[in-house]
């Protein structure tokens, strides 16, 4: 079946696949993903939690050698209210997550991930993905499919770089087919003007930009949680 990109489809898709949460808190969770690895979805993990004063929460981490991403967004995130959840599958592999858990003996089952998060008591939950939408969790299961099991609102994430509208509009299109309850974009990296042209293309709205800077630390985290917080508001 053909996929339409045109805007009027792209926003009535913002209001499907509205069902209850499944988490104690009562609130609907905001998952973070986009268009691969290494785009800066644990920077906007970080901003977003920092300008909703929300809680953290990793399930699956691949590659702990240097230290985790709860890690990362507890050193960048100022506020004090912040909870921080611990990974359901803590990986020692730098690899596709179903390979690192595949090289300990483990397999990753989501209904345990999602007993997990029927624990979590938050109202505002973020949920940072591991990857793109396509990365095996196992040899049946995909990132796309745990973002349909606990029912979260989400956010894209794209980084300027060569490829990145194809990947960008990729992803938007999976997000329609699956039907899933997405937000909106953040932009990571200072696009060179064409982050206006993936989200008319994509019909996924524009929530913000982040700017590149060579000093990410807790200072450029708390600004930029200030500068989106609007924003922010405005599409979840």
């Amino acid at each position: 079946m053909a996929l339409s990109l045109n805007t009027e489809q792209g926003l009535n898709a913002l209001n499907l696949h509205k069902v209850p949460p499944l988490g104690g808190g009562g609130g609907t969770p905001i998952f973070i993903t986009g268009t691969g690895t290494g785009i800066g979805k644990t920077l906007v993990s970080a901003i977003i939690t920092e300008a909703l004063h929300a809680d953290y929460w990793k399930p699956i981490q691949a590659g702990i050698a240097e230290g985790t991403d709860n890690d990362k967004v507890k050193s960048l995130v100022t506020n004090s209210s912040t909870t921080y959840y611990d990974e359901v599958y803590k990986l020692k592999l730098s690899a596709s997550p179903h390979i690192a858990a595949r090289e300990e003996g483990d397999n990753i089952d989501l209904n345990k991930i999602i007993e997990h998060y029927k624990t979590i008591t938050s109202k505002t939950l973020v949920i940072e993905g591991a990857g793109g939408l396509m990365v095996p969790l196992n040899e049946n299961d995909f990132v796309i499919d745990l973002i349909e099991r606990l029912q979260a609102k989400v956010i894209l994430v794209s980084r300027n770089y060569l490829g990145s509208i194809n990947h960008s509009l990729l992803t938007a299109a999976l997000c329609r087919q699956r039907k899933l309850d997405v937000a909106g974009w953040i932009f990571n990296g200072g696009y060179q003007h064409y982050e206006e042209e993936i989200a008319g293309w994509s019909g996924y709205p524009k929530i913000a930009s982040i700017p590149f800077t060579n000093n990410i630390n807790s200072t450029f985290v708390s600004e930029q949680a200030r500068v989106i917080k609007t924003s922010l508001l405005q599409y979840l």
